[in-house]
């Protein structure tokens, strides 16, 4: 999320009551979690584990509930609960705006485009031109469709990241302020929900196509030109790359990369980054042709044990 215009140190940590380290005229133009920040970003980090990741990220202001020496060129926020502060900062500066009519007066459509009964566009929905939104599609605020994009029926674009921390056996809800991007020539199937980013964007690139019932979660990037059959589950942060297939009921778990021209195939379960330019297969997923020879030696394991139990 970009802040327009920028604020200072001092006017953020005004907002949330907090000391800080830096020269208080130090320029934050963004807010934006670990996995999407860029310079000039504010990031928050509330856990041991992640503060060297958190330091040494492109963000320049980081949001820490420990006092820590101030890298060179950034400027540190200290909070007793960074999380809590974070969210404070995002509905400040993106607070939750209501609508009172299916199609807000903000929303813009291209011309050419074809609006369905029955769907409802937020406050601030960009639709280009010559597209087509079937009944009962729902784009929440702020979101963007590209020209020539096919919304089939009772698609979600656009709903909250599932995001929670657990505290006291609570789930606490992380505000969600980000947008899906849907970009020029792409198909999103009857039922499909694409989840926007915490702060970024969720992107499907331009071509791809998305059967029924398939599942994208936040801050995810679909690159051109992709292929998902009916029922993929994707996580969030999780980067396609152009040109991948994924077939029916493919499930990919977040943070990691599914490289150029990879095929999937049905009911796998994506678990690490797989290399562009091969077919996988299995859950974990594995290359095909070593999967296949691996399915057809454990047939055979009754036939060995046979043999054992004669011998």
């Amino acid at each position: 999320m970009k802040l327009t215009p920028p604020k200072t140190l001092e006017e953020i940590a005004a907002i949330i009551h907090c000391k800080f380290a830096g020269d208080p005229q130090h320029v934050v133009s963004g807010i934006n979690e670990i996995h999407m920040v860029e310079p000039g970003d504010l990031v928050f980090v509330d856990h041991p584990k992640y503060y060297d990741k958190a330091l040494g990220s492109k963000a320049t202001t980081i949001l820490i509930n420990k006092e820590v020496e101030c890298p060179e060129g950034k400027a540190l926020i200290f909070s007793d609960d960074p999380f809590t502060d974070y969210n404070k900062l995002t509905k400040h500066f993106n607070p939750f705006t209501a609508q009172d009519s299916a199609i807000s007066p903000t929303a813009t459509i291209g011309e050419g485009s074809i609006i369905q009964p029955n769907v409802t566009l937020g406050n601030h929905v960009t639709v280009g031109k010559n597209c087509i939104i079937h009944p009962g599609v729902v784009v929440y605020n702020d979101c963007v469709i590209g020209d020539n994009v096919i919304i089939h029926a009772n698609a979600v674009i656009g709903a909250d990241a599932f995001y929670f921390q657990k505290r006291e056996g609570l789930y606490h809800k992380m505000h969600t302020c980000g947008r899906v991007v849907i970009e020029d020539h792409a198909e999103i199937g009857a039922m499909c929900t694409i989840d926007k980013g915490v702060s970024g964007d969720t992107v499907v690139g331009a071509g791809s196509k998305l059967d029924d019932h398939v599942h994208v979660g936040h801050d995810t990037v679909i690159g051109k030109n992709c292929l998902f059959a009916g029922q993929v589950g994707i996580a969030g942060c999780v980067v396609v790359e152009d040109n991948v297939t994924l077939w029916g009921q493919v499930g990919v778990v977040s943070d990691l990369t599914i490289g150029e021209g990879a095929v999937v195939l049905g009911q796998s379960g994506v678990g690490r980054t797989l290399e562009g330019g091969k077919t996988y297969l299995g859950s974990p997923c594995e290359e095909a042709r070593a999967k296949w020879k691996e399915l057809k030696m454990i047939k055979k394991i009754p036939e060995i044990l046979e043999i054992l139990e004669q011998s």
